[in-house]
């Protein structure tokens, strides 16, 4: 089989498509932000709860000491899958940004000391690792489920968390656009509602598996309190609003907060509207005015 060039006539014609399609390009507006991938930062982020620790070689571990740096905060366990799965990218990422990027990996449910070790050896493991403490595990909302990555600006404020296993790329994108790189990404933000810390939830107009379309904005604002006022029986020691962002799966909060839902409903519903006040007749004298009997003319004594 014979591979025949296109002839001379034909190649022109090829290129001067070619120019005409590059020249129309240059000249188009694009409108790739439509295309372009979207991360999404807190519009109004807190400050990261900073820690004291030891890691596991026995230095110094905290945020204060590298404030000035993006940090991804990363909570995971030895026997966790996923966050080993997970380790590779990180590790990639710190070669790649040592000087603007600092990885911090949390221990958290797990304190075999040599399963955790056997892990970082075997991974090359070239970011400091410490133990979790309870304090720290509730000052980031509980940490419900592993791998967890808090990310933080240089201005040590928590922008984001990604809870399970996500792409390097996407953590990458986000270190880049915090430091000011070029991403080939639109950046949006949002306001906290309990994703990032619960200690918002009742910033939170919506709560995972809770229906209130059927509710009107006073009723919705009515169950929203009682959701934030009312701690859940689950043992999780957060109110309904919270277990239902931490925890949606939990059937109690799921339960009382469909019941508070029905039971604001119901109220509303059966509270009798107030009677028309009924306008006073012309004819009568008002009630707190009653009226003066006639009095009869006084009489003079004629001499």
């Amino acid at each position: 089989m014979q591979h025949h060039l296109p002839r001379p006539k034909t190649l022109r014609f090829i290129l001067s498509a070619c120019l005409l399609a590059v020249f129309t390009i240059s000249i188009l507006p694009l409108d790739s932000d439509a295309q372009l991938p979207v991360i999404r930062f807190v519009r109004d982020p807190d400050p990261a709860p900073d820690f004291q620790l030891k890691d596991l070689d026995g230095k110094d571990l905290s945020l204060a000491a590298h404030k000035g740096q993006v940090i991804l905060l990363n909570f995971w366990a030895s026997w966790c899958g996923p966050c080993r799965a997970e380790i590779p990218g990180l590790i990639e990422l710190q070669k790649r940004y040592k000087d603007q990027l600092q990885i911090v990996g949390i221990v958290v449910d797990d304190d075999d000391l040599d399963a955790i070790r056997g892990v970082m050896k075997a991974q090359s493991v070239n970011y400091p690792v410490a133990l979790a403490t309870p304090q720290i595990v509730m000052a980031y909302g509980g940490v419900g489920a592993l791998p967890t990555v808090f990310v933080i600006n240089p201005q040590g404020r928590v922008v984001q968390k990604h809870v399970g296993l996500f792409n390097p790329a996407l953590y990458e994108t986000e270190v880049r656009a915090l430091l000011d790189m070029p991403v080939a990404a639109r950046v949006e933000t949002f306001d906290d509602t309990g994703e990032i810390f619960l200690k918002h939830a009742d910033r939170a107009t919506m709560l995972p598996g809770v229906n209130t379309e059927g509710l009107s904005p006073e009723q919705r604002a009515a169950a929203l309190h009682k959701f934030n006022a009312e701690a859940c029986t689950c043992g999780c020691q957060f109110t309904l609003a919270q277990c239902r962002i931490y925890d949606p799966a939990c059937q109690i909060s799921k339960e009382r907060t469909a019941a508070i839902v029905k039971e604001v409903s119901a109220k509303n519903a059966n509270a009798k509207p107030e009677a028309p006040a009924e306008a006073p007749s012309p004819a009568a004298a008002p009630v707190s005015q009653p009226a003066q009997p006639a009095q009869a003319p006084s009489t003079s004594e004629q001499p």
